[in-house]
């Protein structure tokens, strides 16, 4: 039985969501994101507030109770305030930029890599070694940030790569004489 799931989430003002044939759909000032809904579980909007239940009994004990409520948490929070993550570029020579729809990466490569940005992520590149990324949708984002990372993970001898701007790279030592 789901904890997290018995509470309701609260819609703030200025965002409308509808749920027909297990699709719910919010939008926001952010935009607008959709999400399909496992048939086992059914959304009631009751004066701005969702609440997910199961419609059969025996789901309760389902997981995915507690992971439709945090999908469907997260779809709001996207629209309302949007979520973002930063990404630094460690080594000499590593540089980002973004121009048009396309990531520039030199990351020590005999070429660059030009990443394609889907349309639902914004990214800036403040300075050439930071790359911001935000989003209204939290899943897009981790994955295109995840598949930044992946060009040049950090290494642990000299932290070369890219990483999480919060993120700890645990350093090993070097080979002794």
């Amino acid at each position: 039985m789901s904890r997290i799931a018995k509470n309701i989430i609260n819609i703030p003002e200025g965002v409308t969501c509808t749920f027909d044939n297990n699709l719910l759909t919010v939008k926001g000032k952010n935009g607008e994101n959709s999400l399909k809904i496992n048939e086992k579980f059914e959304i009631k909007n009751d004066n701005n507030q969702l609440s997910v239940s199961p419609v059969k009994e025996k789901d309760k004990s389902d997981p995915m109770w507690g992971t439709t409520w945090a999908h469907i948490s997260n779809l709001i929070t996207g629209v309302v305030d949007g979520f973002s993550k930063s990404l630094e570029l460690n080594g000499t020579g590593y540089r980002a930029s973004v121009s048009n729809s396309q990531l520039k990466l030199q990351l020590g490569y005999s070429h660059d890599i030009d990443y394609e940005i889907p349309k639902n992520i914004k990214v800036v590149c403040p300075k050439p070694n930071i790359i911001n990324i935000s989003s209204s949708n939290k899943e897009l984002l981790g994955a295109f940030a995840a598949k930044i990372r992946s060009f040049r993970k950090p290494e642990p001898f000299k932290g070369k790569g890219i990483k999480y701007k919060n993120e700890y790279i645990f350093r090993k030592e070097g080979k002794k004489k």
